[in-house]
């Protein structure tokens, strides 16, 4: 059995967090026609205001996901599943994480955002309790603003 485990990023591992956010996002390329929004991302100046949390399978980074405290709520910025590792359950346990680290921190819900075309994440977020906040043009694209309260959970 390989052991798993989580923990969170230093600075040493924002070379690792680019490639597999890179890697991760390259799936939707040819669905939007452009690379999106966190493959050009600048890691370094995000890991200065972002929290970002890693799953290991052994010593290969499986998975990752970045969240950001905001005035009333947690906002997922990115979750990334690497290739290798996908249908493993590890995006569900990692935005289990992220859920409990906003309920610590006292925050009533909790935030993110996806491409309207990413149709099976936004399945995936609905089945995982959360709600279709707002739709708006990001990017050329259509953002789907989701969103899960705390206080009937």
């Amino acid at each position: 059995m390989v052991n798993e485990t989580i923990r969170p990023a230093t600075a040493d591992d924002i070379e690792a967090i680019t490639a597999l956010t890179r890697a991760a996002y390259a799936k939707w390329v040819p669905l939007i026609g452009r690379e999106p929004l966190p493959m050009k991302a600048d890691y370094a100046e995000a890991f200065k205001k972002h929290r970002f949390d890693l799953l290991f399978t052994g010593s290969e980074m499986a998975a990752l996901i970045e969240t950001v405290p905001r005035n009333g709520d947690l906002l997922i910025e990115n979750v990334a599943v690497s290739p290798a590792f996908r249908k493993r359950g590890y995006g569900r346990r990692l935005l289990a994480l992220a859920e409990e680290h906003a309920r610590e921190a006292g925050f009533p819900c909790i935030r993110l955002y996806t491409n309207a075309l990413f149709e099976e994440n936004i399945k995936l977020y609905l089945a995982l309790g959360y709600e279709i906040e707002r739709e708006e043009p990001l990017n050329g694209g259509t953002a789907v603003h989701m969103r899960k309260d705390f206080a009937c959970a």
